[in-house]
């Protein structure tokens, strides 16, 4: 990897990162989780741009930093970050959007719904009615950021931005 390359990653990185840690001034609860939309929407703009380590990266990146302005909740590591990489490596496979945009669902949504109860039963303290009471918040906030990743990644696709993005 040429230094251009790896210097263009990483302010991409920093700025995907600022995105998602402001986009989560924009959240709802929803069953004791902060639901924040522009995080879903940031792991696939990471996943498309950067690649599916790079996505978790940033994902683990703007948890840590929404944790400690007291923006977000631990909830937020797992479900950003298996929504990032699946959803990264996915793309990585397809090069396609719109599965891309069913893999970071289904990683948010299912695998991270699930990975975080034990981190609301035995970091947090919170005891949760189940193992899938997770899922449907999870859900409703990543449907949400990947509907909204899918129109404007369509519109730069077309616009032949995201080419000159990608680098």
């Amino acid at each position: 990897m040429r230094s251009n390359d790896t210097t263009r990653k990483l302010a991409l990185a920093g700025v995907l990162t600022a995105v998602a840690v402001a986009g989560s001034l924009l959240s709802f609860p929803v069953a004791g989780s902060k639901c924040a939309p522009i995080q879903h929407m940031v792991n696939l703009f990471a996943a498309v741009t950067l690649g599916p380590w790079w996505g978790f990266a940033i994902a683990f990146c703007a948890s840590l930093l929404r944790n400690l302005m007291g923006l977000g909740s631990l909830m937020a590591f797992p479900g950003s970050m298996l929504g990032a990489l699946c959803c990264g490596l996915v793309y990585a496979a397809t090069k396609k959007i719109g599965p891309t945009c069913f893999a970071e669902a289904f990683g948010t949504g299912v695998l991270g719904g699930l990975a975080a109860y034990p981190v609301a039963r035995f970091l947090m303290g919170i005891h949760p009615a189940g193992i899938f009471v997770y899922i449907i918040p999870f859900l409703i906030s990543t449907v949400a950021g990947s509907i909204l990743a899918f129109v404007l990644l369509g519109i730069l696709e077309k616009g032949g931005t995201l080419n000159h993005i990608r680098g």
